[in-house]
């Protein structure tokens, strides 16, 4: 199954995007919802409030005084730590038997105020954010909620801080304008995005690419977003993999490149990459050949050295190449090696976009870019080997060392 985080400040209009997504079939998971019922009467959490913040926090009617609770931790870190402490994991505990009961095709939206002050983006196939500028977040809370502007402003420091939030997201949806608009947002991600996605998942295929090789400039963006996927990775088999390293033209400041983003994961042996080939699936990048050969270079190991797994983006949204290599083996160097090599020699980063562009506009009409991307391997025997190996020497390059 899918699984989105939605996440956004107070007064953003997260509750909108959270209806509108239910109305489109998701199975919706409201974190604030769940953190009322787990302290209702009788449940393991409303006792074990009144174990830490005493009997005054019930009503006359034994439920939870949630003002009285609010007065006792606003304010003191402590408090509202012993709290969280509490409710949590039970609140936890529970979206994770709401999502398991969800069949494999269903889209599970997790309504999560604090989901990047929690660190829980790990947990998700895709972070939501709905966003909108403080100052019209501030003029929300005071025209329809009838705050005062310190108490508005007291409210919105108690969060994270609006960078914080967008860096963390992987769809941003804007809330600065109507509520059309922002519905319509929400919409066109449910056709051209969620919903293929999902079906991609439970199908266990790749997002279908279409058409021939387009480079774009650089973008900042691209780093930060290989850096959220490296995570979640990371997350899906923390014990078998060793590193993701962002490789490829993408990882290059400067470098025009197809928006499309490389990452190398490493792993002990091939062995290890076959046990994780399910779970990289589960996380959205599905196996796409099981065991494939990069081509080897002059005076390096046969082509049994260069063996590698090869999975892509379930995601329409986010074209993705991961190659599971052994950490050490030719391949796993020479990636790191070409990278580190354009990101320190400018004659090689002139040399390589002048290619790379020469090449693009010779396939620019093709319907795939498999002959763009078979082209270039000459090239990476022929010149970028011998070219990047006497700058290792020279330099004193070496490849990083994993702990394992």
């Amino acid at each position: 199954m899918l699984k989105i985080g939605l996440t956004g400040g107070i007064a953003s209009g997260k509750s909108v995007v959270a209806a509108r997504l239910r109305e489109r079939g998701a199975v919706l998971v409201d974190a604030d919802a769940l953190a009322r019922e787990v302290v209702e009467p009788g449940t393991e959490g409303l006792e074990r409030i009144v174990e830490e913040f005493g009997p005054d926090m019930l009503d006359g009617a034994g439920r939870l005084d949630r003002a009285r609770l609010g007065e006792a931790v606003f304010g003191n870190q402590e408090r509202l730590a012993a709290l969280n402490a509490i409710v949590h994991p039970l609140v936890r505990a529970r979206a994770a038997a709401i999502t398991s009961a969800a069949s494999d095709d269903a889209v599970v939206v997790q309504d999560i105020p604090l989901l990047v002050e929690t660190g829980q983006g790990t947990s998700f196939h895709l972070v939501l954010v709905v966003d909108a500028p403080d100052d019209v977040r501030l003029q929300r809370m005071q025209e329809l909620r009838g705050m005062t502007e310190d108490a508005a402003r007291s409210r919105m420091a108690a969060q994270a801080t609006r960078e914080t939030r967008l860096a963390a997201a992987d769809v941003v949806l804007d809330n600065s304008g109507t509520v059309q608009h922002l519905l319509d947002q929400v919409d066109k991600l449910w056709d051209g995005r969620l919903l293929p996605f999902a079906r991609n998942l439970a199908a266990g295929q790749r997002a279908p690419r279409n058409g021939g090789p387009v480079l774009e400039p650089h973008r900042e963006d691209w780093a930060r977003q290989a850096a959220r996927i490296a995570a979640r990775l990371i997350a899906a088999a923390p014990e078998l993999i060793l590193a993701v390293d962002h490789v490829g033209s993408t990882s290059v400041p400067g470098l025009a490149a197809k928006d499309v983003i490389d990452l190398q994961v490493a792993v002990s042996g091939l062995e290890a990459a076959a046990t994780i080939a399910p779970l990289l699936a589960a996380a959205g990048f599905p196996a796409v050949r099981a065991i494939e050969s990069d081509t080897p270079k002059p005076n390096a190991p046969d082509s049994s050295d260069w063996l590698k797994r090869f999975h892509a983006n379930a995601d329409p949204g986010r074209p993705v190449n991961l190659h599971v290599r052994v950490a050490g083996s030719p391949g796993w160097r020479y990636a790191l090696m070409f990278r580190d090599w354009l990101r320190n020699d400018p004659s090689a980063h002139r040399l390589y976009e002048a290619h790379k562009a020469e090449l693009a506009a010779c396939f620019a009409g093709s319907a795939t870019t498999s002959g763009y991307a078979e082209a270039k391997e000459l090239w990476f025997t022929d010149v970028a080997w011998p070219a990047m190996s006497a700058w290792a020497e020279a330099t004193g390059w070496e490849a990083p060392s994993y702990a394992s």
